[in-house]
Formats: structure tokens, C-alpha cells, sequence
């Protein structure tokens, strides 16, 4: 098979989650899985046209019009979708200088893309992720432990619900990563991506490699 060609898209409008200090990160987790073309600018979204995946490192979720067909129709029509992180939190906007706004609601048709979104997080801490689910994603990755932002979230019913978090401080045990469908495309995201060090952990790089092949199957 054809090295899948992927887009990998972030933002450099904050300084949390800022994607030049993320993007090697991200590129090295990815690894052989997929070429990779790393972008900040969404414009990109409105002609995915030679590419089999997006990956979102988004934070900011706005997209105009053009940009969000774009990529909602890319995936619709049989193309591949990996968020990542921040690409949950589908309700936190900038404010024009420099921090944050909050919407009242997530963007609905993201939200339908996604099939979850981040609702809160306390600190960044230790915590453990516990797979639940025998899928192509999680082949041979085992239960790990990692230091990152562990996002509390909200998800849909008919997600396939992947890995789950265990965390000293939290009563839920929330959705770490999750698969679905999208029209003739398929979806996945992991909420882990705060710190680069957890792109360092083997078995969360093998989950993300083995997503990427799950998603742009032939």
C-alpha cells in the first residue's frame, strides 16, 4: 500500500498548545504511518484534494464557510480524520488578543464530525489510560501510564469508546480515545497531546500509528 498522504494542522495563537513547539512532536508519533505536510493555515481545509487524512491540533475551531465544507465533505466522502487534544475543545475561541472566549455551545457540525468535545480539565498530572476495546487501534498497545492534561468529556452513544482514562482525582472514567463513522469516512481521536512527553510513549505512538492505518484503509 501507497504511503498515505497526511495534513497535520495547528496554531501558533496561543501559548499553550502552540503547534511549532507540538509539530515535531507530533510528526515523530505519526512516524512512517503517513507523509506528512504540516500547515497553520486553514485554508488548507477548503481543498483536501491529494491528501487521505487530516490531523487536527487545533484549538481556536473557528472555520469559515469554504473551510468547513471543505473538510466536512472530505471526510463525508470517504476521507480520514484524526483530532488530537485540543481538537475537542470545540467551544474555546480567541478573544483577539491573545486569550480565550467561550461559546455557550460547541460548533454543532464539528461536534457531529467529532462525536464528543472537551468540557474541562483539571491539572496536568500523572494518570493512567486503560484500553477497553479489541480494535485495529489498540493492537498491541497495553495499558500506560503518562503526565499530560487529562480532558474531561462529553461523548455520543455510538462512538466506540477505545481506551479510558484512570486518574487519581477523577471519579469518571473518562474517554481517552475514541473511533466512529462519518458518511463514507472514518473518524478517531485521542485526548492526549498536551506535553511532548507523552508523543514519547511507545504504546500512545503505536496507538496513534495504528489509527492512522485504521482510518485511510483501502
Amino acid at each position: 500500500m501507497q504511503q498515505p498522504s497526511a495534513l497535520v494542522i495547528g496554531e501558533t495563537t496561543f501559548s499553550f498548545h502552540d503547534f511549532e513547539e507540538m509539530r515535531p512532536h507530533i510528526e515523530s508519533a505519526i512516524g512512517d504511518a503517513a507523509a506528512v505536510t504540516a500547515t497553520t493555515d486553514r485554508n488548507a481545509l477548503a481543498d483536501l484534494t491529494g491528501y487521505d487524512l487530516v490531523v487536527d491540533y487545533l484549538t481556536d475551531a473557528t472555520l469559515n464557510p469554504e473551510q468547513l465544507d471543505g473538510l466536512l465533505g472530505f471526510v463525508r466522502d470517504g476521507g480520514a480524520y484524526l483530532g488530537l487534544h485540543c481538537a475537542a475543545d470545540l467551544t474555546n475561541v480567541h478573544d483577539g488578543d491573545g486569550g480565550l472566549d467561550k461559546r455557550d455551545e460547541p460548533f454543532p457540525d464539528l461536534r457531529d464530525l467529532l462525536g464528543g468535545h472537551f468540557l474541562t480539565h483539571p491539572e496536568q498530572s500523572t494518570f493512567g489510560v486503560e484500553i477497553v476495546s479489541d480494535h485495529a487501534v489498540t493492537d498491541g498497545v497495553d495499558g500506560f501510564e503518562v503526565f499530560d492534561e487529562p480532558y474531561q468529556v462529553d461523548v455520543d452513544d455510538d462512538v466506540t469508546v477505545l481506551a479510558r482514562m484512570a486518574h487519581p482525582d477523577l471519579t469518571d472514567d473518562y474517554p481517552v480515545a475514541w473511533v466512529r463513522e462519518y458518511g463514507a469516512g472514518r473518524v478517531c481521536y485521542a485526548s492526549l497531546g498536551h506535553t511532548a512527553e507523552v508523543f514519547e510513549n511507545d504504546d500512545y505512538r503505536r496507538l496513534l500509528r495504528n489509527a492512522v492505518g485504521w482510518l485511510v484503509r483501502d
